[in-house]
């Protein structure tokens, strides 16, 4: 581990590794915060080390140690697309670990698709309003302080929903709807930096070298979050960057500690 301008960065020799100590780490802090009474707000993230990071709990004998009744469930962003849709970041975390766990479906949290609101921004609307009622008196936002909230990054430095020199990374709302998204589909919502940066703590997840470009400029002090998203997301206590060893390519060799 290296600390650098507040990120903590923590390498692994493989995906499947990284998904594995990902998981571990999460189950650990999960059930810390319960131990010391507090019901812990979660943020999940899709693409691939996102899912496989979900998979590689539920498949973990620390599954056993959650109160899958003591938390609450979120997403970062999501495609606007029906309930249900293969492509949405709900559907591939209920397949991966949500539907295997006793978790209450009113502690889960999905961003609503087209089949029951009337456009995107209705949707970031209803989410918007969804996160102001679970705000808590010890918040330091309009939103809940989500315990840990994952990101993942894409080549282009996207995290979440924002992309470079989108409309939605100048938006001060705690929710926005997407148009015109350079990755399809085009249309999406996503919590705002400022709603992203009010968690406690944020992980990035990176696998593969196509992310080590990414990875790097995200990691650039003089980097912007106009043209560099993953620049912007910090947590208020903590921003912890879960790396393999591809994404990590680019880094100097002795940023970050390797583990097995």
């Amino acid at each position: 581990m290296q600390v650098l301008s507040r990120v903590e960065i923590f390498r692994h020799q493989d995906s499947n590794s990284l998904a594995a100590a990902a998981a571990a780490q999460l189950i650990t802090k999960i059930v810390e915060a319960q131990a010391s009474g507090v019901r812990p707000h979660l943020v999940l993230t899709g693409g691939g080390i996102g899912t496989a990071v979900l998979a590689a709990i539920n498949l973990g004998s620390g599954r056993s140690s959650v109160d899958w009744e003591q938390i609450e469930i979120w997403w970062g962003d999501e495609r606007y697309l029906p309930t249900g849709d293969p492509e949405r970041n709900e559907t591939s975390a209920r397949a991966a670990l949500l539907d295997h766990v006793a978790i209450p479906a009113r502690n889960v949290h999905p961003i609503a698709g087209p089949e029951t609101t009337a456009d995107a921004q209705s949707s970031a609307l209803a989410y918007a309003t969804e996160l102001t009622r679970y705000r808590r008196p010890e918040d330091h936002a309009p939103v809940p302080s989500f315990d840990v909230l994952l990101l993942g990054i894409g080549p282009d430095a996207h995290v979440a929903s924002l992309f470079p020199g989108q409309p939605a990374l100048h938006d001060d709302r705690a929710v926005a709807a997407v148009h015109g998204a350079p990755k399809p589909p085009p249309t999406r919502i996503t919590m705002t930096l400022p709603t992203i940066c009010a968690a406690r703590e944020v992980w990035v997840l990176a696998s593969g070298a196509e992310k080590a470009a990414a990875v790097r400029l995200a990691l650039d002090p003089a980097a912007g979050p106009l043209q560099i998203p993953a620049a912007g997301a910090r947590g208020r206590e903590r921003t912890l960057f879960l790396l393999d060893e591809q994404a990590a390519m680019k880094l100097p060799a002795d940023i970050g500690r390797l583990n097995a």
